[in-house]
């Protein structure tokens, strides 16, 4: 099959189409026909070698963290699913590989694609749509009337959690750029902020949650939009304490994961709220959840733009520019 595959880890334009043997899915898993996939900077970190302490995939190997496709076969212990369904997923860490025509996948981690969508929307939707569900739901527990600080509003997490955040009854403020406030506008936000020309810790205040996706600046900054017992969960780091012993990572990944999150756990005691850090992980059954929230209107998937997948390297610079409008799709088959 054709895949993009990294040789090696590098900085810039690492990677290139080549052939894989073709996967043969395990008794619980399903393999999938690679309809489309969709770009995250998750991708570009791994491919240059950032994530290796958390991930380290050993060469070669597959990118892609997001796929809509349909399954081609299945396990002999698959009890979901059948030839012939039109799926979408985000593949578990270390099972990724979606920047292919085929990929097999754990059943676990599948979900039926929304009825009303296209294989390119849908593949926009299973990791940004997970990582907003397991901030403001499963850690977050955002409630009703409470208030919510999204950064980076017109990104692809962005474009989803203000959508899912407003589902939830919550009050949503957002950083943007002048060009994309009508956007977020468009999806809920209740206050945006041109982070051009304002500050936001001048403008928020009494927050009960942030979801952090920015640099260490922004997310000390973010510390104080917040009451006395809120909650920053960040998804671009610095990786905590509590996440190393999730992924039972060794002594002195622990260690240097203590060390890089010194600072930023003293600031948050120091000012009462909470400060967390939050890896994404698969799940069908959440992804079952946003199924039936994109079914009935409630989000929609924000797709900026649609590449063959022979561009997929332009794809990826484009994403790294920090220009992209919601999500980067790529069209395999």
């Amino acid at each position: 099959m054709k895949a993009f595959i990294i040789d090696k880890y590098k900085s810039k334009d690492g990677g290139h189409i080549g052939q894989m043997p073709d996967p043969e899915p395990q008794g619980d898993e399903v393999l999938v026909e690679v309809h489309a996939t969709a770009i995250n900077l998750l991708d570009s970190k791994i491919r240059s070698g950032e994530f290796k302490l958390i991930l380290p995939y050993k060469t070669p190997f597959v990118l892609g963290h997001d796929v809509a496709g349909i399954v081609t076969r299945v396990g002999p212990r698959v009890q979901q699913f059948k030839v012939g369904d039109e799926v979408y997923a985000r593949p578990a860490d270390h099972h990724i590989g979606t920047f292919a025509e085929f990929i097999a996948i754990r059943e676990a981690d599948v979900a039926l694609k929304p009825k009303k969508l296209s294989m390119e929307e849908a593949a926009s939707i299973p990791l940004v749509g997970l990582t907003a569900w397991q901030v403001l739901v499963e850690k977050g527990n955002l409630k009703k009337g409470q208030k919510v600080f999204i950064q980076a509003g017109s990104g692809g997490v962005g474009t989803f959690a203000i959508q899912l955040a407003k589902y939830l009854g919550a009050t949503v403020a957002t950083t943007t750029s002048a060009a994309n406030i009508e956007l977020v506008k468009s999806l809920g936000a209740d206050v945006v902020i041109d982070y051009k020309k304002d500050d936001f810790e001048k403008v928020l205040h009494g927050y009960d949650l942030v979801l952090n996706s920015q640099d260490g600046k922004a997310l000390e900054k973010s510390l104080r939009v917040l009451k006395p017992g809120g909650k920053l969960i960040s998804i671009s780091g610095p990786p905590d304490p509590d996440f190393a012993e999730e992924i039972g990572a060794p002594w002195f990944v622990k260690l240097i994961m203590r060390l890089l999150s010194a600072g930023v756990r003293k600031k948050a005691k120091q000012l009462n709220v909470g400060f967390f850090f939050l890896f994404m992980k698969a799940s069908g059954s959440q992804l079952r959840e946003i199924t039936s929230l994109i079914n009935s209107g409630n989000i929609i998937p924000v797709v900026d733009k649609v590449f063959p997948f022979e561009s997929i390297k332009e794809a990826m610079t484009y994403v790294e520019s920090g220009r992209a409008k919601g999500k980067v799709v790529v069209k395999i088959k």
